[in-house]
């Protein structure tokens, strides 16, 4: 197998999730008698330039189709995060009425909506005709398709384009790299936030590799990525969102009117104090991922010899991985519950735990609730401050075992 940025041989293995089925491929009643499919999850760190990344077992047309599940507007907190942005955005780089935006991966339009209401121009590439669906209903001009360099060249050129959470999605990152300097305008702006693979590395974050994320990245990394298509980093910010997010700001490398901030040599030497410049930093992790299975295991098995029951709140990707990849089975989690209609009366995959509304928790009065996405949790935490009426507690296994009121 070969670096899918500088085509290396890859040799170093960073951990090994075993096989597990696509992490959004949610089972209908009719399906649980059926064959699953499932995946090699292995993950290797090339020695050259440092991209975290597993093979391409499962094709992205494969993962991102017509019942493709994950609906952005679901999370109050991605929504306010959002909001923020665009108000911060528009006066940052002086958009106005004559300005036009892209965004990549734009799913419901969770984000373009505030953009509208601002009344900026704005196009969304998503592959997935059941968001794109929800974000044309809203009046948001959507091109379903995936974006790369061919499609780039039939787009308007952008004052922004922006992508949350999509540049680790993509099989060829050279060539989605490639698409941006196309379709941007020379002065234009490009801004791409992702999970920071630092972060992932530093607090155990393994539940965040699934088949949808091809690559797991480091500012030195993207960099370098950004710097072969053509494309300089001018400015980045660390954000809370995902666990710890990277924002990064890019234009054309012939574009000298903007100067490099200094926050890019600040956190490039975080990396660097990390080791992740060296293969060294990457070692020992999955020692680190089988002590949070075993944690969880042993939380398991003894809520079960007391007689407690256990559920989860948040039918994600991440939640599938930990599950999977630990073995564990509705006869240890009774049930999951999660905000979206689309997922509700449907399983988790392979482990088939029932996926419920919220109103069950009320009904069952678990004495504990795992939560899955733990990037969420203080609005999770909020959301089901009623618990407390029973003395149900929460838990979180993500970076350590944590059980909390």
């Amino acid at each position: 197998m070969k670096c899918r940025h500088c085509g290396h041989e890859l040799k170093w293995e960073f951990v090994d999730l075993f096989n597990s089925p696509p992490s959004n491929s949610y089972l209908s009643k009719d399906q649980l008698n059926e064959g699953e499919v499932s995946y090699p999850l292995k993950v290797f760190v090339c020695d050259n330039c440092f991209l975290v990344q597993i093979d391409e077992y499962k094709k992205s047309d494969k993962i991102f189709n017509e019942t493709y599940t994950y609906f952005s507007s679901y999370s109050s907190s991605w929504l306010k995060h959002s909001k923020n942005y665009v108000d911060m955005i528009i006066p940052k780089l002086g958009l106005d009425n004559d300005s036009f935006v892209i965004e990549i991966a734009s799913n419901d339009g969770y984000l373009l909506q505030y953009f509208q209401e601002k009344n900026i121009s704005s196009l969304g590439i998503e592959p997935t005709s059941s968001t794109a669906k929800i974000a044309k209903e809203k009046g948001i001009n959507v091109i379903e398709d995936f974006f790369n360099s061919s499609l780039a060249t039939k787009l308007q050129k952008s004052d922004l384009i922006l992508g949350n959470n999509v540049l680790a999605h993509v099989p060829n990152i050279n060539d989605f790299v490639k698409g941006l300097k196309l379709a941007l305008k020379p002065n234009g702006t490009i801004t791409m936030e992702f999970p920071h693979l630092l972060n992932l590395i530093k607090y155990t974050q393994f539940d965040t590799i699934y088949h949808e994320h091809f690559s797991y990245l480091s500012l030195m990394t993207v960099q370098r990525i950004f710097k072969s298509q053509g494309l300089k980093i001018y400015d980045v910010e660390e954000l809370q969102t995902h666990g710890g997010s990277l924002r990064i700001y890019a234009t054309h490398i012939e574009n000298s009117s903007i100067p490099i901030n200094d926050n890019l040599e600040i956190i490039i030497n975080k990396e660097k104090l990390a080791k992740l410049d060296k293969i060294e930093g990457y070692k020992n992790f999955e020692l680190k991922v089988q002590q949070v299975k075993w944690n969880l295991l042993n939380f398991l098995l003894n809520a079960k010899k007391e007689g407690k029951t256990v559920v989860a709140y948040g039918a994600a990707a991440k939640g599938n991985t930990l599950l999977n990849y630990s073995g564990i089975k509705s006869d240890a989690i009774k049930f999951v519950v999660d905000a979206s209609p689309y997922k509700q009366n449907k399983y988790m995959p392979m482990s088939h735990i029932p996926i419920v509304c919220e109103e069950t928790i009320r009904k069952e009065k678990p004495d504990y609730i795992l939560i899955l996405p733990w990037n969420i949790k203080d609005e999770i935490i909020n959301q089901l401050a009623y618990v407390k009426e029973w003395n149900s507690k929460f838990v979180i296994a993500i970076p350590n075992l944590e059980v909390f009121e």
